[in-house]
């Protein structure tokens, strides 16, 4: 969640200091007159990463086998956004699940001091019989407003190979041996591994503009009440890498993801679901 520690030091460059430093890559000293560039810059990058985190909470349908046919069945996920505590925005989220294929639509709204953005993402990924795991077949995003941008990446060799389009430049990606994934299919694969009893793993995300590489620990579970649905077990998976992040799934909601809570320096970030509705059948723990 690189960009929840982007925006926490240009939030505090602007009420803190005449002279800012805009923390995001390719971007130097800017004075208080172009301060509010780098927050918006900020707020381009908040929504990058909060909207397919969001969108984690796709996950695997019912698998009894590789060849085992499904009907149709959709879950559906809303989020709110925080920032240190204050509401900045919300997400809406639609997956559609058939057979070992996944189709994830995601929409998010953000308002930062006044700032607004929207986040679009589709995502199609499906079951690789030959390696046992989720892969993410392409994905497409896109941001109106402020810094728009049209992106889309597509994946070969069982994720090991991606070719990224932003705005009509081309670039390409490789992993030798842990397949590259969106951010949606990252955590699908994440409770995959929850399900198998994994209680430490790695994995690899496509960015934009480079991958990250994490590595995950299973924390033991955790009573926590959770409005609607009261108290819950929930299992944290703690994450290490480019970005320190905490995620929080439910066993008894199906392993949906609670909440994931973004450790910065200064200022936290966290998104926390606040309605899922489910026509899909309980996943198995055996794919």
């Amino acid at each position: 969640m690189m960009i929840l520690s982007a925006l926490s030091r240009s939030v505090l460059a602007v009420s803190m200091k005449p002279t800012v430093r805009c923390c995001h890559r390719g971007l130097s000293l800017f004075t208080r007159s172009r301060a509010s560039y780098c927050l918006k810059t900020s707020v381009i990058i908040l929504l990058s990463l909060l909207a397919p985190l969001l969108s984690h909470t796709a996950y695997a349908a019912d698998k009894q086998s590789a060849d085992r046919e499904l009907e149709e069945c959709v879950r559906e996920s809303n989020y709110s956004i925080y920032l240190s505590g204050i509401h900045t925005g919300s997400m809406s989220r639609v997956e559609t699940w058939r057979d070992q294929h996944a189709v994830v639509t995601s929409l998010s709204k953000a308002s930062i001091l006044g700032i607004g953005t929207q986040y679009q993402q589709r995502t199609e990924l499906s079951w690789s019989n030959s390696t046992n795991e989720w892969i993410t077949e392409k994905f497409d995003q896109k941001v109106t407003g402020f810094r728009a941008r049209d992106m889309q990446v597509t994946f070969d060799k069982n994720g090991l190979e991606s070719q990224v389009n932003i705005d009509g430049e081309l670039d390409s990606y490789s992993s030798k041996d842990i397949p590259l994934r969106d951010v949606d299919t990252l955590l699908i694969q994440m409770r995959q591994y929850l399900l198998q009893g994994r209680k430490q793993f790695a994995l690899i995300r496509q960015a934009s503009d480079e991958t990250e590489p994490y590595q995950l620990y299973v924390k033991d579970a955790q009573i926590t009440n959770v409005p609607p649905w009261g108290e819950l077990s929930l299992v944290p998976v703690e994450q290490s890498g480019a970005e320190d992040v905490t995620y929080y799934f439910a066993p008894s909601l199906d392993y949906q993801l609670i909440k994931a809570r973004y450790h910065g320096i200064i200022l936290q970030g966290l998104i926390e679901l606040d309605s899922y509705n489910s026509t899909c059948e309980t996943a198995s723990q055996n794919p």
